[in-house]
This record gives C-alpha cells, sequence and structure tokens, in this order.
C-alpha cells in the first residue's frame, strides 16, 4: 500500500515548503489520495538530516489544519507524523487515525498513553541519534540485527504499555541515522523483519542512497525510487511510504499484473 507522505515545513528535503500554506497542502493531499495513496501521513517539523526541531506551537499551526481538512474530505486514514504528544492528541481528536513517530515513541513520555487512550495506531521507527545528529557517523555491529532487536523492543514496550498488536506498525527508519550501505543492507534484508509479527513501513523514498546509487545527486530520483518499492513490495512490506504516488502506484499494479509479489515470509 502506498502511503503519501506529506510535509507542511520549510526544511523539508521532498518538497521544499511548497505546501506551507494550508489551502495548498491540502490540496496536494487531495492529489495524492486521488493517485491511489491508502494513508497521508501529515507533518509539521522536519526530519531530515541536520534539521533543528520546531516549537510545539509552530509544529501545530502548520500540521493541525490539514489534519483537520483532509479528514474532513477524505476517507482514507490520515496519519500524524510527530514525536510531541500533544500534536499528536490534538490530531487524533481532529480525526487522524496514526501517530507514526520517528523516535519509536520514546521522545516524549506522554505518548504511549496518548496512543492507549485514544485507541490509535502507532508506527514506530528505527533510528540512530536524532536528526540534527543522525548522519555523524553512524555505526552497527550488525545493521538488520541491531534494528531488528531496536524494533523488537520497542513492539515489547508498547504491547506491555497496553497497546494491542494490531494497532501496531514497525519502520526501519532508512536514512535516519545509516550510511548509504545501511541503508541498501536493510533494503536488501526487508523481509527479516516480518519475525516481528508486526506490519512493516519502508520510508526510502527520494533518499540520498538512491543517488548514491545513481551516482549523481541532481538526478531526479523518482525512477529509483519505483525501483526500490517494486522490490519492497516483492518483500511483502505492507507500506511503501512515498512522494510521488501515482509513478509508484501504476508500478505496483503493472508488477502485480504481470507477476510480480508475493506475501510476507
Amino acid at each position: 500500500m502506498p502511503d503519501g507522505d506529506h510535509q507542511c515545513d520549510p526544511d523539508s528535503f521532498s518538497d521544499g515548503g511548497q505546501f506551507l500554506d494550508p489551502r495548498q497542502a491540502v490540496e496536494q493531499g487531495l492529489q495524492l489520495a486521488e493517485a491511489g495513496a491508502g494513508i497521508l501521513d501529515v507533518g509539521g517539523e522536519s526530519t531530515r538530516p541536520g534539521s533543528h526541531p520546531v516549537e510545539q506551537s509552530e509544529e501545530m499551526d502548520r500540521a493541525l489544519p490539514v489534519v483537520e481538512e483532509l479528514c474532513r474530505q477524505l476517507e482514507i486514514p490520515i496519519s500524524i507524523d510527530t514525536s510531541k504528544a500533544e500534536v499528536a492528541r490534538q490530531a487524533l481528536q481532529l480525526g487522524a487515525e496514526i501517530i507514526n513517530d520517528v523516535t519509536g515513541l520514546e521522545g516524549d513520555a506522554e505518548m504511549i498513553d496518548v496512543a492507549r487512550q485514544q485507541g490509535a495506531g502507532i508506527c514506530a521507527m528505527h533510528m540512530q541519534g536524532n536528526p540534527l545528529t543522525m548522519q555523524v557517523d553512524p555505526r552497527y555491529h550488525d545493521v538488520v540485527a541491531d534494528v531488528s532487536r531496536y524494533l523488537a523492543d520497542r513492539r515489547d514496550a508498547l504491547l506491555a504499555a497496553g497497546i494491542e498488536r494490531s494497532r501496531i506498525c514497525l519502520d526501519p527508519g532508512i536514512g535516519f541515522g545509516k550510511t548509504d550501505e545501511h541503508n541498501l543492507e536493510l533494503i536488501r534484508q526487508c523481509r527479516q523483519f516480518h519475525q516481528l509479527g508486526c506490519p512493516l513501513l519502508v520510508g526510502h523514498s527520494a533518499k540520498g542512497f538512491i543517488a548514491s546509487v545513481l551516482g549523481d545527486k541532481e538526478l531526479d530520483r523518482t525512477s529509483g525510487t519505483v525501483g526500490v518499492a517494486l522490490w519492497l513490495a516483492q518483500q511483502g512490506i505492507q507500506v511503501i511510504r512515498v512522494h510521488d504516488v501515482a509513478a509508484v502506484q501504476q508500478a505496483l499494479l503493472l508488477f502485480a499484473a504481470s507477476g510480480g509479489l508475493e506475501g510476507p515470509g
């Protein structure tokens, strides 16, 4: 299922802040839904490498009006991309159904309580460090094993806190505290994460490792994004988070029609 990534932040690497106006952001969300997105992920704070956090009030001003209007106009689930519990709580009260937290719900002590009380779905991601420092010499003993261990620990913590397994999705965090080779190894071995027993989300779209493989940082990364998406789908990854929903959706439809796609395992 393609998940449309939708950032309302001037520091977003994906759109350069062109959707800061809530009306433009809503229109972009509607276009992503029309293109086939199964979930829309709305965020008001960039988590790109080197980015700085924004004040809670500013994040709310950016994201909440967009969440409210998209929930009013669409039937597909809306996800709030935040690590702040109060932002998540208000977004859920406006109709959002999912919390997408790059800190694995560790960044705010109240986040798990908000998720439990509101009955929200959760996407818990792995990140080494924080957005400001995460790309400063990231190291792992075994990146697949290390990330899997972290996600298993977060899954168990969420279950122990009273979050039903059916509401937990896990994300290995492509580009979050990983080198290009770390990212590629996680993608190659992504089916290993099915052993965690939860749906998986992978957000590889337009990230730096694609430019590295292609050998040109200035090259459009859509084709590279589509290529990786097909491999993720072949591995049974349930949610693929992308920016160009139409291109990925069309590629997945043709991939399936021509005999591709397998179940998790």
